[in-house]
């Protein structure tokens, strides 16, 4: 089968030192060109995919013919609008996290791309990695018993006031960049949704938020999150049933954090460990998307399971009193 020809929108460093070589090393896509008014980062791009063809502008890349697949590493509040003219110029579409700044915004994105007839999707690597799946599976088998509890936690530092992270006017924000691995991750491994956020004490710095401590309720466990761009790195995600306990001890950043592993203990505190070694969430996120385009395979995070992350997002700032 012909491989996806893939195009980025701008070359963020993001884009250059993890999504551009997994796009390259991935089954059934091919890296083949990039837009940005900056000759010599474009051309940064080359070192791992010759041949690479550059545009100048992001409309000339859209408007390129050989383009199947167009991926979106720009900052956070470009990422409707570019999402939709990508759709519109008939690309498919995998837009960085979070693909929308509030949940209504992704229900426009939903009828974009059914209107398109396209596949557009958040890029939320995560739930491509195999500790993610196994750690469902064994939820729903019970190996814990009855969910009780659910705690996640995710934090770095970085107070560099240039950085958009850290800039009310892109978007940024903790919750928004690394918030959204904590409640999604919870989503995807439970298969449930919140029904109540009754408690969050924001922090906030220039604008956006850098502390967030929050706690939700879901109709089958208690759960509670701290989200941290001004603290010392630290992650996890912990399921607690009344057989047994499930630990993720690197969830978001496998082999950049750590090497992801699990945990499980139960019957009469017995401990199995599994790791996940070499394992490449980008490159398995990029070949997902692509069976799925060619094959009509389901796609692991589709528009609507981000919105329901997107959803958690909005009543978390609504609980925290989020200026407006």
């Amino acid at each position: 089968m012909k491989p996806l020809h893939w195009g980025i929108l701008g070359a963020a460093n993001f884009a250059l030192n993890h999504m551009g070589p997994a796009i390259h090393a991935a089954r059934g896509a091919e890296l083949v060109a990039v837009a940005s008014s900056s000759a010599d980062k474009a051309a940064a791009f080359a070192a791992f995919a010759p041949g690479l063809k550059t545009h100048d502008s992001y409309d000339a890349l859209l408007a390129d013919p050989d383009i199947d697949v167009v991926y979106i590493p720009l900052p956070n509040h470009l990422h409707v609008t570019w999402t939709k003219k990508a759709l519109a110029a008939g690309k498919h579409v995998l837009c960085e996290k979070p693909i929308a700044l509030a949940a209504p915004e992704i229900d426009d994105l939903i009828a974009a791309r059914d209107a398109a007839g396209k596949l557009a999707a958040e890029a939320y690597m995560i739930v491509h990695h195999p500790q993610f799946r196994r750690a469902r599976d064994l939820l729903a088998d019970g190996a814990i018993g009855k969910l009780a509890h659910v705690e996640a936690a995710f934090s770095f530092f970085n107070d560099d006031a240039g950085n958009i992270r850290n800039q009310a006017a892109t978007g940024g924000g903790g919750l928004r960049d690394i918030g959204v691995y904590t409640m999604g991750a919870a989503r995807f491994v439970t298969g449930q949704e919140p029904d109540a956020v009754p408690y969050a004490n924001l922090r906030f710095d220039n604008g956006v938020d850098v502390y967030a401590q929050f706690v939700a309720d879901f109709p089958g466990f208690a759960y509670q999150s701290m989200v941290s761009t001004r603290l010392f790195p630290r992650q996890g995600i912990t399921f607690h049933g009344d057989k047994g306990v499930l630990r993720l001890t690197c969830p978001f950043n496998a082999n950049v954090f750590d090497i992801a592993e699990l945990t499980l203990e139960n019957d009469g505190n017995k401990v199995l460990t599994e790791r996940w070694p070499g394992i490449n969430h980008y490159v398995l996120q990029v070949e997902n998307f692509c069976n799925a385009v060619q094959t009509g395979a389901a796609y692991p995070c589709p528009l609507e399971f981000s919105r329901g992350t997107q959803h958690m997002m909005d009543m978390v700032f609504a609980a925290g009193g989020a200026p407006a």
